[in-house]
């Protein structure tokens, strides 16, 4: 062989393998910072066992973080993930942020956290109506395993009819009062805080994001654009990737609106549909910019959370105090029912409009160029696939839902009357048929 082509040959080898190794450490990184947060939010957040937490960290294919080593220390509420003392990364715990990713507490930029307004119990607003025996079964069977290898893992359901509690059940650790993790379902509520902004005529939908700066496309970026997942800014949103935008945003930047911000223009404004996490949080930090830090931290409890209720609500932060919007909240399953009934009732309620006059008509209107339409406004409108059955179940005309990672669904039935909520640890496609289950409720009721 030639010395040049020994030498490419060399040179290619040491490419190759530098890409390896730093895709391996990339992956180590990813699964330390993970680690990390859920138990620290888990922990802190959720106020759930240790043991438990670490045990539900090693089913399915998360089972290689029993490699990661991890350490919680209740004094200074913090918790350390490290892979053999390769990688090590620190989640810290407050009670304005939540847990905040690899930072100090002192560090942490402060603001008023606006909790503990007194909520109506929830058996008091919620009473059953109707013979509900066929419809707790169904949802008795929903906890089953049929599947040994593709495990359901159904934690909470709820279900109401007509605004009445008709069928509540959780799995052996979880109950009415614990906090669970909605991922993506924290999307629809942000929906739900924009609509309040735009009732209070502190946002329009037409409102520019970056009415200066860079100008490449992304000064043309409006409100509902965000909305309506169409901003055109490039953004890797598949979670099965270690590589990822969002995994990187989620669980390793400080700034996650700066990550969002720092990505390239791959269309021009409302002329393609991409679902991205980091739309949401660029729309969370528009949110923190207009308010200020102070009503921006307690605008969420005051307005949305105790007006219907929620008792057990928490929208955690970044480190820059910029709510995480488009993954990090967490709530009773009860509470995520509230939140769908809220919607139910066309953002009206006990009598007061919280949502302004046609907004969830606006947030279930399908964005003209997503696919199938099947998107709203930070809604769904059809079911993700890897949710749905084989059978292609049709749902009700006006079906709508709030839909997060690893199952969690809020569906809204406006033609029955109807809340399903649906929460779970689901890590394989097709584990859990959000559609079959919603249609066999809505038969056991006729």
């Amino acid at each position: 062989m030639k010395t040049k082509n020994k030498a490419a040959l060399v040179i290619l080898m040491v490419l190759i393998t530098s890409f390896f190794v730093g895709c391996a450490g990339q992956i180590v990184a990813v699964g330390t910072s993970y680690k990390s947060k859920t138990v620290c939010s888990e922990v802190f957040v959720a106020g759930r066992a240790p043991e438990t937490i670490l045990q539900e960290l090693l089913i399915d294919d998360l089972e290689p973080l029993k490699y990661i080593k991890t350490d919680i220390d209740y004094d200074e509420k913090t918790v350390t993930s490290s892979f053999y003392g390769i990688k090590e990364f620190k989640t810290v715990y407050s009670d304005q942020y939540g847990c905040s990713l690899g930072v100090s507490t002192d560090e942490l930029v402060t603001g008023e956290l606006v909790t503990g307004f007194p909520a109506e119990s929830f058996e008091s607003n919620f009473e059953i109506d109707l013979n509900t025996t066929n419809i707790k079964r169904i949802v008795n069977e929903s906890f089953v395993e049929s599947d040994s290898e593709k495990k359901r893992r159904t934690r909470a359901v709820v279900i109401l009819h007509k605004g009445n509690l008709i069928a509540e059940q959780y799995s052996d650790d979880i109950n009415s009062d614990t906090p669970l993790l909605g991922w993506s379902v924290t999307k629809s509520v942000m929906n739900a805080l924009t609509g309040i902004l735009v009732r209070q005529g502190r946002v329009d939908l037409e409102m520019k994001v970056f009415p200066t700066g860079k100008k490449d496309g992304r000064e043309n970026i409006t409100v509902s654009h965000l909305l309506n997942m169409t901003s055109g800014l490039e953004f890797n949103e598949e979670l099965s990737d270690p590589l990822a935008d969002v995994v990187r945003m989620i669980l390793q930047e400080k700034d996650m609106a700066e990550f969002a911000t720092s990505k390239d223009m791959n269309s021009a404004p409302g002329t393609t549909w991409y679902y991205s996490s980091g739309n949401t949080v660029l729309l969370s930090k528009l949110m923190h910019n207009i308010l200020g830090t102070t009503d921006y931290r307690s605008f969420p409890t005051k307005e949305l959370f105790n007006r219907i209720g929620m008792e057990h609500p928490f929208l955690e932060s970044d480190s820059t105090g910029t709510f995480v919007g488009s993954s990090f909240m967490y709530a009773t399953a009860r509470d995520w029912a509230r939140f769908g009934q809220l919607y139910l009732q066309d953002g009206v309620w006990e009598n007061e409009r919280l949502l302004p006059e046609g907004w969830v008509k606006y947030s279930v209107t399908p964005t003209s160029v997503s696919e199938e339409h099947g998107y709203g406004a930070h809604f769904w409108l059809d079911i993700p696939e890897e949710y749905k059955s084989l059978e292609r179940v049709t749902l009700p005309e006006g079906t709508f839902h709030a839909v997060g990672h690893e199952g969690q669904f809020i569906t809204i039935v406006p033609s029955h009357n109807l809340v399903v909520v649906r929460l779970g640890k689901t890590r394989y496609p097709k584990a859990w048929e959000h559609d079959l289950f919603v249609d066999c409720v809505i038969a056991a009721m006729e």
